[in-house]
């Protein structure tokens, strides 16, 4: 049989060429750099103002972030409404996440360890500085160090990009970061409301009054609520009952993990609603509560709902909305309720954050669904007045 040589280079020849255009893609054409970028500034209460910095060259110890997103948290809300911690002018946001663009040659790593590179997606934690007292009687206490700090929380300076409702976000030294490449963005942007529900798991395990059999009470089903519904879910509690006063809100706790729930706009007494919790813990009141609201009515409403020798975690006054009266005969001694509270979180916190939203995610709670509402930047002002009307659930900022 008689090859011709000829055709066979020729197809071989193609072959190869087609091979070759297939493997090199075509690189887009480059945008410029930016030089300035955008910060929500709120410069009066209920005002923000779309403002324009340079763009600052990190350090030799710090990270530019490009921004994706943020979530609105309610100090968030308290602070654009009410300036309580008097920081206007002020860049707000710290449930953010985005890209690491630039760094200095001193970062290798996050608080956790995981090598660093650009292109990174990450999330930042407290600033936690020297603090001799809180080191002496716990190091694991240094979220309560009155000199901690938070991005989105910082008073303006000549940076400007101090909070994630912005364009970019500059890490400074020293600061508390962590890698979350394996997340998407809508768990990114959960990740720190997440980590202050676990926090207050962890304070609740050390009553030893919260198992896996528990009757667990959860009160306020806005986004703390329903991600501690989700943790517990994930812990193996099948025992819980959400207390809410809107049906939408209190659906979504059964699709997270809640087995009971009771609306109590749904009744017209006290004594109603805690007929209505007896009925939903099977006659016995709650093992261990959880008060997510921060409504000094509830708290004090919330203690008639546990059992005596149960337990209570108070997690819903970030800000003091006032003083809340109960009755320490029949609340506390009477019942020997153990109380502990829960103030933000520890680094080890985050750890244990990243492995509950892959536990989550794994056994199919739709955690992404808390992101009700999402609008530009140039729409903050919406945003926050939307989560001040409690429309939706979790609203967040994305960068367009």
């Amino acid at each position: 049989m008689e090859i011709n040589t000829v055709n066979i280079e020729k197809i071989v020849q193609q072959v190869l060429s087609e091979m070759t255009a297939t493997a090199t893609p075509t690189l887009p054409s480059s945008k410029p750099t930016p030089t300035t970028g955008r910060v929500a500034m709120l410069t009066a209460k209920e005002k923000f103002e779309i403002q324009h910095y340079p763009i600052p060259t990190p350090g030799d110890n710090e990270i530019l972030v490009k921004i994706e997103g943020c979530g609105v948290c309610g100090t968030d809300a308290h602070e654009y409404k009410k300036d309580p911690f008097g920081l206007i002018p002020v860049v707000l946001g710290h449930e953010g996440s985005g890209t690491i663009i630039k760094m200095g040659k001193n970062v290798t790593q996050d608080s956790a360890g995981n090598p660093v590179k650009l292109g990174d997606k990450v999330v930042t934690s407290v600033m936690f500085d020297d603090d001799a007292d809180i080191a002496m009687m716990d190091m694991n206490k240094l979220n309560l160090s009155d000199t901690s700090s938070v991005y989105g929380l910082l008073p303006d300076d000549d940076v400007h990009f101090n909070g994630w409702f912005a364009d970019y976000l500059m890490i400074r030294g020293g600061s508390s970061f962590f890698v979350v490449n394996d997340l998407n963005l809508e768990l990114r942007l959960l990740v720190e409301p997440a980590a202050v529900v676990i926090h207050a798991v962890e304070q609740a395990k050390k009553t030893n009054l919260l198992r896996f059999n528990s009757r667990v009470l959860v009160q306020g089903c806005g986004p703390i609520g329903l991600l501690l519904i989700a943790v517990l879910r994930t812990m193996g509690i099948h025992n819980i009952v959400a207390v809410d006063g809107e049906d939408k809100r209190l659906d979504f706790a059964r699709d997270l993990g809640a087995t009971e729930t009771v609306n109590i706009k749904r009744y017209n007494s006290a004594d109603a609603v805690l007929a209505a919790i007896t009925t939903a813990t099977s006659g016995k009141l709650a093992d261990f509560a959880f008060q997510c609201t921060g409504s000094p009515a509830a708290h004090a409403a919330v203690w008639k709902f546990i059992r005596r020798g149960g337990g209570l975690c108070e997690l819903g006054f970030f800000v003091d909305n006032g003083d809340a009266p109960i009755n320490p005969h029949h609340d506390i001694c009477k019942k020997e309720i153990t109380v502990v509270g829960s103030w933000v979180y520890t680094l080890r916190d985050y750890a244990t954050t990243f492995d509950f939203m892959k536990r989550a995610k794994a056994i199919g709670l739709p955690l992404e669904k808390l992101i009700t509402h999402k609008y530009p930047l140039t729409q903050i002002d919406q945003a926050l007045q939307t989560n001040l009307r409690m429309e939706g659930i979790k609203v967040a900022v994305i960068n367009e």
